[in-house]
């Protein structure tokens, strides 16, 4: 799938989730293919590209009781996980697990001395912007539920003391290999406190289509008394979608925060169960 079909299939599906949940489950077809401007036809591929589901199973997943399902039905043990040495299914998963970090006392200096690249890339998710350095993909910041430059002062904000150049191409090969349009390798950095990255790793072992909670991330990195700077650290997870913060839950079923919007948070999940459920490992992305 292209970037552009990936940017235009994002703005149909962004418009038909407000409009179901605005006029409810009992919904039709015709009714929100209305709403976005769309024959009930050409809606309904349009959408399924997307997702892999019809719109009204996808509204399934996306109600907040589906949340709860989720953590009775795909929970996922990490202490298992990391034991066995699971990381996950889909085809991209396997990319995301060759990964460095910096160093405590690189992440001390706040930057200084690198250079990071930065472009806007169109995703299966809305506006994405990119970050990387020579080493890999370093932050990842979705604008549909911000703006372009609230996304921007936050990733900049996390290194203020680095060198940021606009280069897309410099990142577009990663980019495209991680957002499932292209074949390649995915190389991360990670820029964080070591703790942070601690949990960050843990993340990246929450197969796609399942959750996990902050309690369990928190028993998985040694701190079980944690939960609340395990928190603190899945929000400040600066490479969102390939580090997957939006699979952490709330012991209760609950959503949790997300740092990039609860409806962004409310897709990944909703798209990540479909793919799953339909079987279509090959597009899931980890």
């Amino acid at each position: 799938m292209s970037a552009q079909a990936d940017g235009y299939h994002y703005q149909v599906m962004a418009r038909a989730i407000e409009a179901v949940d605005r006029l409810g489950p009992a919904a039709r077809l015709d009714q929100v293919a209305d709403e976005v401007g769309l024959s009930a036809a050409h809606f309904q591929r349009v959408f399924s590209a997307w997702a892999g589901v019809s719109p009204k199973r996808f509204q399934q997943y996306l109600t907040l009781g589906h949340a709860k399902a989720l953590l009775s039905e795909r929970f996922t043990t990490l202490d298992t996980a990391l034991a066995t040495g699971l990381s996950g299914s889909g085809r991209l998963h396997d990319l995301f697990l060759r990964w460095e970090a910096m160093s405590p006392g690189e992440f001390a200096r706040q930057g200084e001395g690198l250079v990071i690249h930065f472009g806007w890339f169109d995703s299966p998710f809305g506006p994405a912007l990119v970050m990387g350095t020579d080493r890999g993909i370093c932050g990842i910041g979705f604008s549909a539920d911000t703006t372009d430059e609230r996304a921007m002062e936050d990733l900049c904000g996390r290194w203020p003391k680095a060198k940021y150049v606009e280069n897309p191409e410099a990142l577009r090969d990663w980019v495209g290999a991680a957002f499932g349009q292209q074949g390649g390798d995915v190389p991360l950095y990670l820029i964080g406190a070591p703790f942070q990255i601690k949990v960050w790793e843990a993340l990246m072992q929450i197969p796609s289509g399942h959750v996990s909670t902050y309690s369990e991330i928190a028993q998985c990195v040694g701190a079980p008394k944690a939960v609340r700077a395990v928190g603190t650290a899945v929000g400040r997870n600066p490479i969102s979608y390939l580090i997957p913060c939006h699979r952490a839950l709330r012991k209760s079923g609950g959503l949790g925060g997300y740092h990039w919007g609860l409806p962004v948070k409310r897709q990944l999940l909703a798209y990540e169960a479909a793919r799953l459920e339909a079987g279509d490992d090959e597009v899931a992305i980890g």
